[in-house]
């Protein structure tokens, strides 16, 4: 039985915490806040609740296989987990909009041909075929196993695009795949979607990116009755119960070292932590990889709004308002039916996200901390949502602003790091589980294979896998 630390109590954290004392060894979980879950952040007020981070679940299959790998009880055991059907509404800036069925290809294409015509379902539909193709060739290397020693052959982009125009070029971008074999400036906007949801720019994001909307279309979007909090909740005391150990406000600023090989951590108070074995759940600036968009990256800016008044029994859970503005081209309105989150009937609670540009360096919170810029863009976000919610200004009771700022305060980064996507030169990838410090592993968001809530899930698993199995470890099978 080997001690090991965990820096943080992020969901790849917890999920790596959970999986090391199931094999037997003593695991402590040292997390510089007071509470865990990470960037799965709650806001509660006056008996309303809204989700600060990820409000939607994919690939829920990475808890489930969590759950049964670390005790006797599955996940539905523990949270009501549910399917969000329609997956989705999305308004366009035209005035259309069109309802996408959860995990139906056939309903998908459908849709987009009754709403939008001109053959738009064949052609999302024909995009769909190349995007499965990147899946499969990159769902292995991407997802399921550690990076390769050499992961210069993930550089290279395996989304086979089209060659079109005179030059018989393919599309290297989403945006250009979106503009060249979409042919449809609101098919674009929905593929562009994807992309800025996951905190990229479509303009510089890799075609491969289009594993993303297949991953939703695929697998679907699920929702945790009481909220996301409550999947950190289960996943906390599954730790627990695993008889892992918490200490929280308890501030990491070393990883200690002896003969080349990581021994334990020094504490902001002072103490130093002996271990065999370190994971690191939370960006570590000597071992994780630079931003690849040199510092500057995206953030999570969120409006909670507390409405009077019922929630309509036709409300879609999640509406995509897409805008023209370059510096607000989407807001996601997510209004969960969901009693949970409310004081009582005759109350509704809205949760509005936002992409936007974090700022260069972590003192970029400043850039989000005034309160008169950050009031005036989510007052831009609200107009944008009345498309979706008609009368919300008239139902509203009070609002709760969240900016990159209070992302900085409760995860030590501004930024909200997206899932590695192959292509791009390479520079879409996280860092790997194996960090160059023998006895040092990295695990959450910001290692491989990247951020999201099944993203950090897969990571836990694979750091995970290396301290159990040794180098011979090949993830899952």
């Amino acid at each position: 039985m080997a001690r090991i630390a965990v820096i943080g109590a992020g969901m790849g954290a917890m999920a790596a915490a959970a999986r090391l004392a199931v094999a037997g060894h003593r695991v402590t979980v040292y997390e510089r806040t007071a509470t865990y879950g990470g960037a799965v952040g709650r806001f509660a007020r006056d008996g309303f609740a809204f989700d600060t981070g990820p409000g939607l679940l994919q690939l829920p299959a990475v808890y489930r296989d969590l759950f049964v790998k670390t005790g006797r009880e599955p996940l539905e055991k523990c949270v009501d987990l549910v399917q969000v059907d329609p997956a989705g509404r999305h308004l366009f800036d035209d005035g259309t909009g069109v309802l996408l069925p959860n995990a139906s290809r056939a309903g998908v294409v459908a849709a987009l041909d009754a709403a939008l015509g001109g053959g738009a379902g064949a052609r999302w539909g024909a995009f769909l075929d190349r995007a499965r193709e990147t899946w499969d060739r990159t769902r292995r290397p991407l997802l399921e196993e550690p990076l390769p020693a050499d992961p210069a052959p993930l550089g290279h982009d395996p989304y086979p695009a089209p060659r079109t125009g005179l030059l018989r070029r393919g599309a290297s971008t989403l945006a250009e795949v979106g503009s060249r074999e979409l042919r449809d400036p609101r098919l674009a906007a929905l593929l562009a979607s994807y992309a800025l949801s996951s905190g990229f720019d479509p303009l510089t994001a890799p075609a491969s990116a289009a594993v993303l909307p297949y991953m939703e279309q695929t697998f679907g979007n699920w929702y945790v009755r009481g909220g996301m909090r409550a999947l950190a909740d289960a996943v906390y005391e599954r730790c627990r119960a695993r008889k892992v150990e918490f200490v929280f406000s308890a501030e990491v600023t070393e990883v200690r070292e002896k003969d080349g090989r990581a021994c334990g951590l020094e504490l902001a108070d002072g103490r130093r932590i002996d271990a065999e074995h370190v994971v690191a759940g939370a960006p570590l600036p000597s071992v994780h990889r630079p931003h690849p968009e040199g510092g500057a990256g995206t953030g999570r800016f969120v409006v909670c709004l507390a409405l009077r008044g019922e929630r309509p029994a036709d409300a879609v859970h999640r509406t995509v308002v897409h805008r023209a503005e370059s510096d607000l081209p989407m807001v996601t309105v997510l209004r969960p039916a969901d009693p949970a989150l409310v004081p009582g009937p005759g109350h509704e609670a809205l949760t509005l996200t936002a992409t936007v540009p974090a700022g260069g360096t972590e003192s970029g919170a400043e850039n989000w901390s005034g309160d008169a810029r950050a009031g005036a863009f989510a007052d831009r976000m609200v107009t944008a949502a009345e498309a979706a919610v008609p009368g919300l200004r008239g139902r509203l009771l009070w609002r709760e602003v969240r900016t990159p700022a209070d992302t900085l305060r409760e995860t030590g980064s501004l930024r909200v790091p997206g899932p590695a996507l192959a292509g791009a030169g390479g520079r879409l990838l996280p860092s790997p589980n194996r960090s160059p410090l023998p006895g040092l592993h990295l695990a959450g968001g910001w290692s491989h294979p990247g951020g999201g809530l099944a993203h950090a899930g897969m990571s836990g698993a694979l750091a995970a896998g290396l301290i159990v199995e040794g180098e011979g470890f090949r993830g899952s099978q």
